[in-house]
């Protein structure tokens, strides 16, 4: 099964932006003012000579002529004033709302350029820190007041997330020492050669729930930090990723009695291995641990133009459609879940995180007859041609 990619084409978006220009829409609101105008004084103008054309001509024939005698000649005189007034009053109403056009356009662009600093910006701190600010250095007034604003969100945001990062890595500590702390004395305590056999199947049991909780605060911790801005962005390519992942699967694969295929292309993109690693990890690991035994789960990579993919197939239970939206929720699983200490319930929710932090995304399909396809789509990394 193939998906397609869902992201917007960059020429589209170039030119919903330019439908949606402010510099634009005020270009042409001058444009049509100046119009507006010029044609209502060219037409005042002609209203006006005419009326004071008739007068004249009226005073001049009424010494020369007997009265009515020529009004045909005096008709086509007003005539030929009107047409030549409006042929050469219309072109240089034209010529005139060009340059004024021109000059709106010109206007309009430094009339908005702290605009545009203020959205560059906001562009360079959504994709990578939040350490910059605009500092706008204008004089007092509605946009420099718009900049400051912008600056003194940024300083709370950047409080907010940095209490947000020691918060995660105090919880690491404070959550993680006691479970490792418990673990080494139930090991000690087990190693002892005149340990009861009851008491040994109690600290297995003992270890098994510490391992769980402590593969419960890993996906938390994965999960907080996926959530955060990426700050560390290497080139690989996810065929590698899933190759690794892949042999550090086959042992339980092997156990489970579930056949693994390959078909891995290229697919180089941009991001964080850690994190990126994780997301093929549990994608995997759902395919083994969901799957019934006997099953068989594949793994694909594939590239477009501007986009990379990894797919994951699994045979499996059956699930309907509308089942699929809660297994990206956290702590959510379905029926035939609840209850299995196999998982935490986060494996898909780490990875739709892990997916929006690096500007994807992930979809998945109920497959026919039992089981999931899970297709996770990131940017491309342009790849240039060898010389």
């Amino acid at each position: 099964m193939t998906f397609t990619d869902t992201r917007t084409d960059p020429s589209a978006r170039h030119a919903s932006s330019w439908r949606g220009s402010l510099r634009l829409r005020l270009t042409a609101v001058f444009g049509l003012l100046f119009f507006v105008a010029a044609a209502a004084v060219l037409a005042g103008s002609v209203i006006l000579v005419r009326n004071s054309m008739q007068y004249g001509l009226d005073v001049a024939f009424s010494y020369t002529h007997p009265p009515d005698a020529d009004a045909g000649t005096k008709s086509v005189i007003l005539e030929s004033m009107r047409r030549n007034l409006l042929t050469k009053g219309g072109l240089t109403v034209l010529a005139v709302g060009a340059l004024a056009t021109s000059a709106g356009w010109l206007a309009s662009g430094r009339l908005l350029r702290p605009l545009h600093q203020i959205t560059s910006t906001a562009e360079r701190i959504a994709g990578r820190t939040l350490h910059q600010r605009i500092d706008l250095d204008l004089p007092p007034g509605e946009v420099k007041r718009l900049a400051d604003s912008f600056d003194q969100m940024l300083d709370r945001l950047d409080s907010a997330f940095a209490g947000q990062e020691r918060f995660i890595a105090n919880a690491a500590h404070e959550l993680k020492t006691p479970l490792v702390i418990n673990r080494t004395l139930v090991e000690v305590a087990l190693n002892r050669p005149d340990v009861p056999s009851e008491m040994q199947q109690l600290g297995e049991q003992l270890l098994a729930v510490n391992a769980r909780h402590e593969r419960l605060i890993d996906a938390l911790l994965t999960l907080a930090r996926a959530e955060d801005a990426l700050t560390d962005r290497h080139p690989l390519d996810l065929a590698d990723l899933c190759t690794t992942v892949i042999e550090a699967a086959e042992p339980e694969a092997s156990r489970q009695e579930v056949r693994m295929t390959r078909r891995f292309a290229a697919a180089p993109t941009v991001g964080d291995p850690i994190l990126l690693e994780q997301l093929v990890r549990n994608l995997v690991e759902n395919a083994v641990r969901h799957n019934r035994r006997g099953g068989h789960l594949e793994v694909t990579t594939r590239r477009g133009a501007r986009w990379t993919q990894v797919e994951v197939t699994n045979t499996g239970p059956v699930i309907s459609v509308h089942e699929i939206p809660v297994l990206f929720e956290p702590f959510r699983r379905l029926t035939d879940r609840v209850g299995s200490a196999r998982g935490s319930g986060l494996g898909l929710s780490i990875v739709r995180a892990v997916a929006q932090a690096h500007d994807g995304d992930v979809a998945a399909v109920p497959r026919p007859g039992g089981g999931l396809t899970v297709c996770v789509t990131l940017p491309a990394r342009q790849v240039s041609a060898p010389k």
